[in-house]
């Protein structure tokens, strides 16, 4: 196995590519000179971190708008909750909106039916809505995160596009508001890291992990995506891998750490069978081989999504799978001592999780019960809902 401590250790200083010549920020804020949006700035409160090109980028520490995922929130509802459940632990403020929408990539990346007003509608209305509190937008999905990279880059670009989104938002009552900073929830755990381990109750020494980086985050405008020297020598990303090494964990490397999850949007819904294979053999098979990990952890909704429920295809053929997999919110947050059903829903996933979580020094039939106790309240009428309290 190739331990990423010992990759680092060989680590030669990283050649850095050479930056885009012209920088959104300094673009975004000309466009603001002339009235045509409004940039929101990172609060007050902030960390800075190096990119691809070695610029800095803020992280903010604090006062988010969360702008969840509807994958999620919808297969994977244990991922939100992590992330929120760890910003009550770490006393950060935020504001859980109710007024959000979904990005559009879905119909970007998978149908095209949209189209690059629309899309750019729909973002900026959710960075309208998020400015109106004077709190700043989080992201927790890569896809949006991506998309949203990728509108802000139209933005600039384009005065015909900009003419048109006006007329939208002024239809709407609400100005053209880009942020300063597009910032993934990964990036915030990433600054946070150290805080996270500084309260760990559980022992991940013994746990071995492998880390799928989400495409969205890396590789579309790479510019943005956080590199660091001291994380596998700058050479890769160095979100979710920092983190895990922070809480003890061995990071395990492989031979196809840059491939994607198989996921690709269209594959999955066109040709899943294509989906499920590459997302098996082409990454799980090749963890399993080279490494033989407890777990693996991604910082996507689709990539978690991919890698846990492909698996079950291929096991009943005979392959050599079965890896848990995990976001690395539920991961930060198991270590911070959260319930493994009532705040990260392990239940949801596929591959079965106890035998990682035995290693982890949880019992999970023990945990099991819980859960069912907490779940029995709700069906005798007890309680509608479970509060943070409860959990």
């Amino acid at each position: 196995m190739s331990v990423i401590s010992t990759l680092v250790g060989e680590a030669r200083e990283r050649h850095r590519p050479k930056p885009p010549e012209r920088y959104y920020k300094d673009a975004l804020f000309e466009l603001e000179a002339k009235g045509e949006l409004i940039v929101q700035r990172v609060p007050d409160n902030y960390a800075e971190v190096e990119t691809r090109s070695g610029r800095i980028k803020k992280i903010p520490l604090d006062r988010y708008w969360h702008h969840k995922s509807c994958g999620q929130c919808g297969h994977i509802p244990g991922y939100p909750t992590s992330v929120l459940w760890l910003m009550n632990q770490l006393g950060v403020d935020y504001i859980d909106p109710r007024n959000q929408t979904s990005c559009t990539g879905w119909n970007y990346y998978a149908s095209a039916t949209s189209n690059p007003v629309a899309q750019a509608a729909v973002a900026v209305r959710n960075f309208a809505a998020a400015y109106e509190t004077g709190y700043f937008p989080l992201i927790h999905c890569g896809t949006s995160y991506g998309h949203y990279k990728e509108v802000r880059e139209q933005i600039i670009e384009h005065a015909d596009l900009r003419e048109k989104l006006k007329r939208v938002m002024d239809r709407l009552g609400k100005p053209i508001v880009m942020p300063e900073e597009i910032v993934h929830y990964s990036e915030w755990l990433h600054v946070a890291r150290h805080e996270v381990a500084k309260r760990q109750v559980r022992d991940f020494s013994e746990i071995t992990i492998t880390v799928h980086p989400a495409c969205h985050y890396h590789k579309i405008v790479p510019d943005d995506a956080i590199y660091d020297r001291d994380i596998l020598g700058g050479e890769r990303t160095a979100v979710v891998t920092g983190l895990a090494s922070a809480l003890g964990a061995q990071v395990g490397d492989y031979s196809t750490w840059h491939d994607c999850c198989g996921f690709g949007f269209r594959h999955i819904l066109v040709s899943r069978d294509f989906t499920r294979s590459f997302s098996t053999i082409r990454k799980i098979e090749r963890m399993k081989e080279e490494v033989d990990p407890d777990l693996v952890l991604a910082h996507d909704t689709g990539c978690v999504t991919t890698l846990d429920k492909s698996q079950f295809a291929a096991k009943a053929h005979g392959h050599n799978v079965d890896i848990a997999v995990m976001a690395d919110a539920q991961f930060a947050a198991l270590a911070m001592g959260a319930h493994p059903y009532l705040i990260a829903q392990l239940h949801w996933h596929a591959v079965d999780q106890r035998p990682t979580l035995r290693k982890m020094g949880i019992d999970p039939e023990k945990a099991w019960a819980e859960f069912e106790d907490q779940a029995d309240r709700i069906r005798g009428g007890e309680i509608q809902h479970l509060t943070w309290e409860d959990c």
